[in-house]
């Protein structure tokens, strides 16, 4: 199938997925959240793939969410009138975005996240719920969301404790600060970096490779059995976290995040 935000490759046992919007520098529209679970799910029903790599066009990972194309298609961030059904209804919202990510964790197949230029914001939530993640030397990573007045609510809260440790996610998540890819190797948020992007996806397709040549039976089982470690945790992480989210959607700040964007020039909360 043909998607809008995506392109989809398939080679001997890889299936590939390419953030494809370089133009907005892969920033994360809503047709993204929607299309990523059902093309997890074709590639769950081809049996020929063994693992998956998700990459992407340009030069740039993901500059995260496109928050001006979100807050049309989700008004309740817009909407002065924050009464239950409002905040009950964004929450089901929520919990829909959540699930582009889950699709990542839950599909029995391994998948690689392979992260050139810039990884901000949604961009990683996307990457937390991937096996395994490489980079290349360019790599940058942000946990921007405090900066801009959200809480990040798709998983990442969840899920980067459990790959980088709690005092790392607490410093990333405060501080929204960029880290560059070595200190992204040396806090384990990726597993090694490459040269350029070239042989940041030639890496890729060797790991890849190397999965696919073992038993698909075991590697699944496997993933099934390291998934059961976390998965509750995760869970009750994201209701909690959707809870929150809606609660403080929105605000002040957000408001003031989203004038600075626009008058280009530093927010002042």
């Amino acid at each position: 199938m043909d998607y809008k935000f995506y392109k989809v490759d398939k080679e001997q046992d890889i299936g590939y997925i390419y953030l494809n919007r370089p133009e907005k520098k892969n920033a994360l529209n809503y047709t993204a959240f929607l299309e990523l679970p059902q093309i997890i799910s074709e590639m769950d029903s081809d049996d020929e793939i063994r693992v998956i790599i998700i990459g992407s066009s340009g030069d740039t990972f993901s500059s995260g969410i496109d928050l001006f194309d979100m807050s049309n298609e989700i008004e309740e961030i817009r909407n002065p009138d924050q009464k239950g059904h409002t905040k009950w209804t964004l929450i089901k919202k929520i919990r829909k975005l959540q699930d582009t990510v889950n699709c990542l964790q839950n599909t029995d197949k391994p998948t690689i996240a392979a992260v050139n230029g810039l990884c901000i914001g949604a961009g990683l939530d996307l990457i937390s719920g991937c096996d395994i993640r490489l980079c290349s030397k360019d790599a940058k990573f942000s946990l921007k969301e405090a900066s801009v007045g959200f809480v990040a609510d798709m998983g990442v809260l969840q899920r980067l404790p459990l790959i980088i440790g709690e005092g790392n996610t607490r410093e990333l998540a405060f501080t929204a600060r960029f880290i560059d890819s070595e200190t992204a190797l040396r806090i384990h948020l990726v597993n090694e970096v490459f040269e350029d992007k070239s042989s940041l996806m030639a890496g890729a397709r060797n790991i890849a490779l190397e999965i696919a040549s073992n038993s698909p039976i075991a590697v699944r089982a496997t993933k099934r059995v390291l998934n059961f470690i976390s998965e509750e945790q995760i869970k009750r992480g994201l209701d909690f976290v959707a809870s929150i989210s809606a609660n403080i959607i929105p605000s002040e700040d957000l408001y003031e995040a989203i004038n600075a964007f626009l008058e280009k020039r530093r927010p002042e909360f």
